[in-house]
């Protein structure tokens, strides 16, 4: 652009016929045509100092530009249904206010009562199969949300593709991370679920081997009321 507008100036100078004029005159007259050249130079150099600054605006505009819309995933209802779902029955869950009560009330320990033994081990039982559905009824509702989840994925994905400007691009890094730190409560809600069934079971067991053991006492160091001079001892004799 600049070298044909200085085409075109000395095109003028050349091309036009000479007037008759004085040597000092015509002196002049190129002299005011060279500054007028050099006024247009610096005006084409200030247009493009403008474009320029145009351009780094639109940029800077861009680069701050938010996007329409962000998409966060339900974490707080899913962390809510998982919690609930595991709470079934006799369940030892996780998310029991009162774990701690219901635990020891199951689960007395070392001891033993004849007319509650069957009843108890009913109990404990139930409550180890409960609290074992309840782990897996966290495994199928965290299955079904894979659905929802795999929405969100999607949509991230296509931000991902059109984000314009850092600002926007920093914003979908945002949601993903965000993204990942849900999967990682989730993930810890069904490791917790996975305890409680496990040692809901191992409980069972030792209280169950508790019961056993008191009542193996109790068989052994048994008194009649009204004493005869016999005693049990344990082993052969």
């Amino acid at each position: 652009m600049r070298k044909g507008l200085i085409a075109r100036l000395l095109i003028v100078v050349f091309v036009q016929p000479p007037q008759p004029v004085e040597a000092g005159a015509f002196a002049t007259e190129v002299t005011q045509i060279l500054n007028h050249g050099q006024l247009i130079m610096q005006y084409l150099r200030q247009g493009e100092q403008l474009a320029n600054e145009i351009k780094m605006l639109e940029d800077m505009l861009r680069n701050v530009k938010p996007l329409p819309g962000q998409t966060f995933g339900p974490i707080a209802a899913d962390i809510n249904a998982l919690a609930r779902i595991v709470q079934g029955g006799q369940a030892l869950a996780y998310s029991l206010g009162n774990l701690d009560a219901v635990f020891r009330r199951t689960y007395p320990g070392y001891g033993y009562n004849a007319n509650a033994y069957y009843t108890n081990y009913r109990s404990w039982s139930q409550t180890s199969l409960d609290t074992t559905l309840g782990a897996l009824r966290a495994a199928g509702l965290q299955g079904q949300q894979l659905q929802s989840e795999q929405s969100v994925l999607n949509s991230l994905r296509g931000m991902a593709q059109t984000s314009d400007g850092r600002m926007q691009a920093i914003q979908v890094l945002g949601q993903i991370n965000e993204q990942q730190v849900q999967q990682l409560m989730k993930l810890r809600e069904l490791m917790m679920a996975d305890m409680s069934s496990k040692q809901a079971y191992q409980a069972t067991v030792i209280q169950r081997e508790a019961a056993g053991e008191a009542a193996s006492e109790k068989f052994f160091t048994f008194r009649p009321n009204t004493p005869d001079g016999m005693t049990y001892k344990s082993g052969w004799r």
